[in-house]
Formats: C-alpha cells, sequence, structure tokens
C-alpha cells in the first residue's frame, strides 16, 4: 500500500458542483446531513466520481436511505455492488465515514481503489507502517478523511472512541455483517460488541452489508446490533455467471487435474479442508507445472503477505487455501473456485464460490465430496462443546450442505432456497441442468449394504464392508471369518465404485453414521434404517457413474458471459491490459483498482476519441479520467 497525500484536496472537491447545481459532492463541511440533500446528489457522485451511469437494483434505496440518516441492512450477493451503497452516502453526507472491516486485506484494497478515485480514504490496523498510521491520524483529527477504515477492536478501543467523539461521523457502516451472528458461519464475538455504537454515536445513521446471511443469520444481525427499524434491501443472490458442479471423490487428484486443464493460465482458487492438505496440494500442482501457492492460518505473517500480494498482483496464479483465503480480497478475474473437501454450510460454501467471477464474466466451481466428508462433519458436531442450540444449528446447515451435494435437481435453485429465494426455472448454468441424473430404485441394493454394516458389527469402514458384499478374500476379511458370513458375496455383480456411491448416499441420507470418531466404522441410524432394511420404504438413489474428464465436459457459457474481442480490438484490449500493469507494479497496487478487465474491454471496442468520450465509459469517473485520460488514448492511437 503506497502513503497518500491526506492533506491534498481531494478529487470530490475538485468536481463539486455549485450550490445550484446537482448536489453538493465536496467537502465534508458543505455536505448535507439530513433529508435535506438534494435530490440528485447520489446520483451525481455516482457519475462524477466512480463513472457509473445510474444505479443497479436495490442500491438507489438503500443510499437514499442512508444518506437520509436512517439504518439498513443490505443483502447482495459477491459483486453486486453492497461497496456503493456506502461510499455514495460518504460522499453525501458532512463528516466522515467509518467502516468497520475484519479483514486488513479488504480494508488496503478499499483504500487504493477509492484513492484511485480520489476519494480521501485511510485504514487504521496493524500491519501499517507506522508513518501512514500517523498520517491517517492526523487527517482524521483535521477532518480530511472522506472514509476510514477499522477493524471491530480497533473501533471500540477507548483511545479511538475518544477520539472519533471528538469528530464529525457521518455514517458506519459494518461490512460483513454476518460475523456478528452466532447463527452465522464465520462468527466473530467481537463483533456483538457493536451494539454499543448507537449510544456512543447516537444519530449517526448505521448500514449493515452481507453476502452471506440465511433468514435466522439476517434476524440476529439485526438484533445483535440494535437496529430494530432498520430498513432491509434483498437482490437476489443468483449469479447467473457461476457454472456449479459437484461430483463425488473418485479420484480427487486426477479429477482436480481434469477440472485444470479447462483453466491453463487462469487465476484460482481450491479450498482444502485442512492446512497440511493445503501444502501437499501446492506442491502436486507445481510439480504437475502450475504456478500454484499455499495459503493458510499457520504460515508466518512474511509468507501469507507474500502469497496474497502474489495473488492481489494479477498474475495467472492457483491458490490453494482454507477458509482462511480470501474474504475481502475483491480481484474480480477468478476464473474458478475447487473444493477438495465438502464446506460445512451452504453459507460458507456461497461466499466461497463468490469469489470467483466478480467483473461478471463466466467463471466455473467444482466441488469434490466422499462419504468420509459428510461422516468427518457430523462427528466434528456431536463431539462440540458449543451450547446445544448452537450445535443444533450447525447441524442444520450441514444437513443443507450435504443435500445440496446430492441433490439431483438444479442445483443453484436448490442453494437459492437455503437463502430463502425462489429460481422460477431451472438454472441451465449448472452441472444437474446440462446433465440431468439418473435416479435408479436402489432399495435392494441399499438393504443387502445396510445388512453387511449390520453383520460384520458395525465398526468397521466403507472398504471392508464392500469387500465383504463384493466377495472378495482379503486379508481383514479372512481374519475376522467374515467370508463366513451369509452376507459374503451377495453384491459381487456390481463395482467397488458402485458400491463405494451406494454407501455415500445413504451416509447422506442418515441411514448410515459415523458412530465412533470421524475415521472410524459404518453404523446404523435404526430410525432410518429399520424401515429400509424390512422393506418399508423405498429408496432413490442417483445411479453411479464414474464422471467424465472436465475437459470432456465443457459448459456452455452461463448467462452474463461477455462477449470476446477479435482482431484490432483485441489488440488494443492487450495494449491497454499490459498499461494497466505497468501503471500497478509503480503504484504497488493491483491491477484491478485501476480499471476491471470490463472498463478495458469496454475502451477497446468502442475506441473513444477524446477525454469527452472517454468518460462515456461506464466506471471511468473523473479522477481517473484525468489520471489516465490521455495515457489511454495515447494508445489506442497506435492503430493509426
Amino acid at each position: 500500500m503506497t502513503p497518500l497525500d491526506l492533506g491534498a484536496a481531494s478529487e470530490t472537491e475538485k468536481l463539486r458542483p455549485s450550490q445550484a447545481g446537482t448536489g453538493p459532492i465536496g467537502p465534508n463541511q458543505d455536505r448535507p446531513n439530513q433529508d435535506g440533500a438534494e435530490p440528485d446528489a447520489a446520483r451525481a457522485v455516482l457519475a462524477r466520481v466512480f463513472g457509473f451511469p445510474a444505479f443497479r437494483g436495490q442500491q438507489e434505496a438503500a443510499v437514499r436511505q442512508v444518506i437520509g440518516g436512517g439504518d439498513a441492512l443490505v443483502l447482495m450477493p459477491t459483486g453486486g455492488g453492497k461497496s456503493l451503497c456506502y461510499q455514495v452516502p460518504a460522499l453525501c453526507r458532512a463528516g466522515t465515514a467509518i467502516v468497520v472491516s475484519p479483514l486488513i486485506a479488504l480494508m488496503d484494497d478499499q483504500v487504493a481503489a477509492l484513492s484511485q478515485l480520489g476519494v480521501r480514504a485511510a485504514a487504521l490496523h496493524s500491519e501499517l507502517p507506522p508513518e501512514m498510521a500517523q498520517a491517517a491520524g492526523r487527517a482524521l483529527d483535521r477532518g480530511a478523511l472522506d472514509l476510514l477504515y477499522v477493524s471491530p477492536e480497533r473501533l471500540l478501543a477507548p483511545g479511538t472512541q475518544e477520539r472519533l467523539s471528538r469528530q464529525r461521523i457521518a455514517l458506519i457502516a459494518i461490512d460483513e455483517a454476518h460475523c456478528v451472528s452466532q447463527w452465522g458461519h464465520e462468527f466473530r464475538p467481537e463483533y456483538r460488541a457493536l451494539a454499543c455504537l448507537p449510544e456512543r454515536f447516537p444519530g449517526v445513521p448505521r448500514i449493515a452489508l452481507t453476502a452471506t446471511a440465511d433468514p435466522r443469520t439476517r434476524a440476529d444481525i439485526l438484533a445483535a446490533l440494535a437496529m430494530p427499524d432498520a430498513a432491509v434491501f434483498q437482490a437476489s443472490f443468483h449469479r447467473p455467471n457461476l457454472f456449479l458442479s459437484a461430483d463425488p471423490k473418485i479420484g480427487e487428484t486426477r479429477q482436480l487435474l481434469d477440472f485444470l486443464a479447462r483453466h491453463k493460465g487462469e487465476c484460482g482458487i481450491v479450498y482444502c479442508g485442512s492446512r497440511a492438505r493445503t501444502e501437499r496440494i501446492a506442491a502436486f500442482l507445481d510439480r504437475h507445472g502450475m504456478a500454484a501457492i499455499a495459503f493458510h492460518a499457520g504460515l508466518d505473517p512474511e509468507h501469507k503477505r507474500a502469497a496474497a500480494a502474489r495473488f492481489r498482483s494479477g498474475e495467472p496464479v492457483i491458490v490453494v487455501a482454507t477458509i482462511a483465503f480470501g474474504m475481502g480480497i475483491d480481484r474480480p478475474d477468478v476464473r474458478f473456485v475447487v473444493h477438495l473437501d465438502m464446506p460445512d454450510s451452504p453459507e460458507s460454501y456461497y461466499q466461497q464460490i463468490g469469489r470467483a467471477g466478480r467483473d461478471g464474466d463466466a467463471a466455473d466451481t467444482l466441488l469434490l465430496y466422499g462419504g468420509q466428508d459428510i461422516a468427518r462433519a457430523r462427528h466434528w458436531i456431536e463431539q462440540s462443546a458449543a451450547p446445544v442450540a448452537q450445535t443444533r444449528a450447525m447441524a442444520a446447515r450441514l444437513e443443507a450442505m450435504v443435500a445440496l451435494t446430492e441433490t439431483a435437481a438444479c442445483r443453484t435453485r436448490a442453494l437459492l432456497a437455503c437463502f430463502g429465494e425462489s429460481l422460477g426455472e431451472a438454472c441451465g448454468h449448472c452441472d444437474n441442468c446440462r446433465s440431468p441424473a439418473v435416479m435408479q430404485d436402489a432399495t435392494e441394493a441399499a438393504r443387502k449394504l445396510l445388512s453387511a454394516v449390520y453383520r460384520t458389527g458395525q465398526i468397521f469402514g466403507a472398504l471392508h464392508v464392500i469387500a465383504v458384499l463384493r466377495g472378495e478374500t482379503s486379508e481383514a476379511v479372512l481374519r475376522h471369518g467374515h467370508d463366513k458370513l451369509g452376507v459374503f458375496g451377495i453384491g459381487a455383480d456390481a463395482s467397488r465404485e458402485s458400491w463405494r456411491g451406494v454407501a455415500r448416499q445413504l451416509i447422506a441420507l442418515g441411514a448410515l453414521r459415523s458412530d465412533r470418531g470421524a475415521y472410524a466404522g459404518l453404523s446404523l441410524d435404526a430410525a432410518i434404517a429399520r424401515p429400509i432394511l424390512r422393506g418399508e420404504t423405498r429408496v432413490m438413489l442417483r445411479a453411479e457413474t464414474v464422471p467424465a474428464p472436465r475437459a470432456a465436459r465443457q459448459a456452455p457459457p452461463p448467462a452474463g458471459a461477455v462477449a470476446q474481442l477479435e482482431g484490432a480490438a483485441a489488440a488494443r484490449f492487450e495494449r491497454l491490459r499490459i498499461w494497466r500493469l505497468e501503471q500497478a507494479r509503480a503504484q504497488a497496487i493491483p491491477p484491478y483498482v485501476i480499471f476491471h478487465d470490463q472498463v478495458l474491454r469496454d475502451i477497446a471496442a468502442s475506441l473513444p476519441g477524446d477525454l469527452d468520450a472517454l468518460a462515456q465509459i461506464r466506471g471511468v469517473g473523473a479522477s481517473k479520467r484525468a489520471r489516465y485520460g490521455e495515457a489511454v488514448l495515447a494508445l489506442l492511437a497506435q492503430d493509426g
């Protein structure tokens, strides 16, 4: 993060219209702080500062709620424009806006992006060099900041609150607000202390924002933050540019390589369930000639900073990570997300796949799962020391995730249903829509497998039980005398892979469970298994087939996919990308905070001939036009 001259006049000041014009955008002391704000002030800020001709969806309603002094809860998908819902009001209301953020990477990205727009923004966090922290503090003290990003711990510190009490506060934004909820997938206890804010800063509007919250979590956010009168603005969580797919684990490293063959030279994230696994998979990909780096919370700070910086640099790198990586990193051109282990809830899954395709271009996702994943996750919940109500909520979210992996219907519809949203028709951009699953009556196979689990004593794992069913005379089968059982060989007509699929789906149904540890044997859940064994319950399971290599089943371009440029326009786009990378390196910032690929693509396609024409491109605000306009036009002129 490069030092900023926080004492300089911001671009918003330079662009301030007359009082009789479209409304104040400029210095804090000139901004309206109540409903008297001129009607077009927000749109003026949007156009002049951010370069957008109009708000999208619920954005404008949320912006006007906060400008008018009201509280708001904003629920929008990743890439849906949540940040504008507090950044625009911050530039329309008097004072400094305080933004509570849980991650340093998120703060630094936002500050860098706003600085490119000429907005006076700074962050205060533990990794900030002393001279930058001091500069930010001085700018805050003299009212020269439009937005200040802080962690919840920093905001709640007595020294910070005392310092802020001497300032005029425009609004308080609470980003990643799902962290406040004990029912949420990333609960952080320090977030709940933010309920003191109305008492400490009376009359200051608050806006809570999240991309992942089911109905129960939303209610808890409002209660925990003491925002009973907040207006709720909810956009659709549907991401048409994401292709969703899930496969049972057959040979995960081979499946991973097949998937990555479709994404050569692209940036992506591979999520693993353990730290050791991230390092092992990263080394495996490196041996196969791919630029891969491991990231997890146990790495030393220098390694983590280097990994995050490499990811943010624009390099087409694969990050193999635990869930400690990704939240708050705003790289828009992540083209794929792979899960090698099943997430513990639909909220976690949605947030993690949401890190792909933030630019609106097509992105691919793959979830690999197995019966052991499900059994292990259930075991961890059973062993949890959390209060009963919380473990019940954890179990309910896990079962929703299990159902999502095993569904034979539209996967997107199943995912959206977890957030209380109904999709009117099948999405057309998931594996089940493109290649519908074949369901079959597997009652007899289920009875055979359950019988084998029971007859072998309910202490053996799936591989041993399957060996008995198939009549295999392995050392373990002979040692335990299981070749003498009546169930020995009754499933010899089916493959190991087929029986593994039956076992996994019976675990998903709850008929089989792991009672004796994360890696121990299978046992029956009598309430579910007994009716199946008696023939009272019919069991319909997905027909197990070995998945074709991902490279051989290309996903159709999702709705919203961006058309690729050709000919001279493609050449202009590449020149612009190279120029952007040079600019980013010179300023030590991520390339995407200068211009997103879509902005460069629009510039290359429309070929603006002057600064006024360039200003018509979505995403080219006044500051960026002044800063980069002549250089961009010079690059475009090379066609002549």
